[in-house]
């Protein structure tokens, strides 16, 4: 009994890994009746390859006390 269950748990896994792996890379398709008129956003980059973040976007998370 106990064999025959985790033979079904590893089997189950192994559909959710092969599962995860299905999907296309790129952009999400646009919507039914969208226009592609807007311009892309983009971003600006610091001489050393970060990105630069407006003020705006920068949030703090509950979590942010302990990463920091």
């Amino acid at each position: 009994m106990a064999r025959s269950t985790a033979l079904a748990m590893i089997a189950v896994a192994l559909l959710g890994f092969a599962l995860t792996a299905c999907g296309r890379m790129g952009p999400l398709s646009l919507p039914p009746g969208a226009t592609t008129d807007q311009a892309p956003k983009t971003r600006a980059y610091a001489p050393d390859g970060t990105p630069i973040i407006p003020p705006e976007q920068k949030k703090k998370l509950p979590i942010d006390w302990l990463l920091n």
